[in-house]
């Protein structure tokens, strides 16, 4: 059975790449019928954010990211957050000192600060690696602090395939004595991933590729303990658009690249998925980009990933949003731009239809307020915006005729809706000699003050009801 995990440090918000590595990691269990597990990695104690679980559990959540085991859902393998689980790294530290694979290093952190200052690589000169037992146990015995540190050949290479990015091989030489248990008790990162590995039957380890050359470290761990090596799959990088046109590491200057912030500012959680799914992985035989998670579990495959960098672009991520909105029913779409909405509605605004204008005009919720000030109140606007070549109006004078015959017409009708109006002033077209698009671009401009809108004149005019369209096609005329 194939068993992944998601295993975040809480220190913060929830990066698109994190998303992105739970979401790979959630796809590629669940296309097998595996299991995915969640794992809190908090040994890190000076980087801990309060909240920031919570943070992650809800984002899993509202993602559909749903975990077979973790903290508070519990399973054979807890705990599963790893300050709990303190005396079981040691345990298995201690293991590898007896094996002979670890060491205790007793070098005190002036020592260790003078070292880094001589050696600008900050790599440790193995000073404890070779004391006897004798010496070690004494220092044990007088409690004088000590760190683990795993013991790594100084020769030869070690090497493992990843499944995206094939062999990796690295020259012992260059891996440092890295430690393993630190002095406060808790083990690294290191260490202890290792161990929650094997010991939760994790089978794929899923990750970004900045880890590719950290992880021969990892397969000597295995090799000591003689476990299993699990797969690795290690994901392209996440880079963002610079403003000259170039692409970086993909980090805050680009915008908003935590999804809590990307859902505060509109986006869909379903869009935010389908997009980063797309993120370093292609579907095979499909022509749509377009994906329900449960499609996403179906057609995600490991040979699908792309070892090149991934670019994450707002523009595509809006349009996607966008298409998502789209495709909203009604009540849905209400229900979910309500939080966004802080405009007072006048009562003489039809909100259903309002809404259902803006519904496939917008790209993602937080535009609702600005898209719909105009029905709101009449924005100020020059003149010269009725002047228009496309519908070959230059001059003031034609636009007067139309909203001066359009207003008794407007007056007569009882049932103000879309169809009544546009029928009831189609004949303006023929007594005016006129085209169709022409006559509403006058009244179109005259209701809404703006020369792009969500609907054409007749539409806005059932929104905005008969007084106010009647009172805005006045102050045009006033104006004009």
């Amino acid at each position: 059975m194939t068993v992944t995990r998601f295993a975040p440090s809480p220190t913060g918000y929830m990066h698109i790449g994190n998303l992105r590595t739970a979401l790979y990691s959630y796809l590629i269990s669940k296309h097998d019928g595996g299991r995915f597990i969640l794992r809190i990695e908090d040994t890190d104690r000076e980087r801990l954010v309060e909240g920031a679980t919570d943070v992650i559990k809800s984002t899993l959540k509202i993602t559909g990211l749903d975990y077979d085991e973790g903290p508070d859902v519990g399973g054979e393998h807890g705990p599963y957050v790893q300050s709990e689980r303190k005396e079981i790294y040691m345990e298995y530290a201690k293991k590898l000192v007896d094996m002979g694979a670890a060491y205790y290093c007793f070098c005190t952190k002036e020592r260790l600060e003078k070292l880094h200052e001589e050696d600008a690589t900050g790599g440790y000169d193995r000073h404890c690696r070779n004391l006897s037992r004798e010496e070690v146990e004494k220092k044990l015995a007088e409690g004088t602090p000590f760190v683990i540190r795993q013991k790594m050949p100084l020769d030869g290479v070690t090497s493992y395939t990843d499944s995206v990015f094939g062999e990796i091989s690295m020259n012992n030489s260059e891996l440092q004595d890295q430690i393993l248990m630190k002095a406060d008790g808790y083990p690294t990162y290191n260490f202890c991933h290792v161990v929650d590995d094997y010991l939760m039957g994790i089978t794929h380890v899923v990750r970004g590729s900045e880890y590719l050359t950290s992880t021969p470290k990892y397969v000597l761990l295995y090799d000591a303990f003689g476990w299993p090596r699990p797969n690795y799959v290690h994901l392209p990088l996440l880079m963002g658009k610079n403003a000259d046109g170039s692409v970086s590491k993909l980090s805050k200057r680009h915008g908003a690249v935590s999804f809590q912030d990307l859902v505060c500012d509109g986006y869909l959680p379903e869009a935010i998925t389908n997009y980063i799914a797309l993120l370093g992985w292609c579907p095979k035989n499909s022509e749509t980009e377009f994906f329900t998670l449960d499609e996403l579990k179906a057609a995600f495959t490991i040979d699908g990933v792309s070892k090149s960098p991934a670019v994450f672009d707002f523009e595509k991520l809006l349009w996607f949003n966008g298409e998502y909105i789209h495709k909203l029913d009604d009540d849905r779409f209400l229900e979910l731009i309500t939080p966004f909405i802080k405009s007072e509605i006048p009562e003489n605004v039809n909100r259903t239809k309002m809404f259902a204008l803006l519904k496939t005009r917008i790209s993602k919720l937080s535009e609702i307020d600005e898209r719909m000030a105009f029905f709101i109140s009449l924005p100020d606007f020059d003149k010269e915006l009725f002047l228009n070549k496309k519908n070959k109006i230059s001059d003031f004078d034609t636009v007067k005729a139309v909203l001066t015959e359009a207003l008794p017409i407007l007056n007569s009708i009882d049932v103000f809706d879309n169809d009544t109006l546009f029928t009831s002033l189609m004949p303006l077209t023929e007594k005016l000699g006129m085209k169709t698009g022409a006559v509403m671009w006058c009244i179109r401009i005259a209701v809404s003050g703006m020369s792009a809108t969500p609907g054409g004149a007749t539409e806005i005019m059932e929104v905005i009801g008969k007084a106010e369209s009647i009172k805005r096609i006045e102050f045009a005329l006033n104006m004009l």
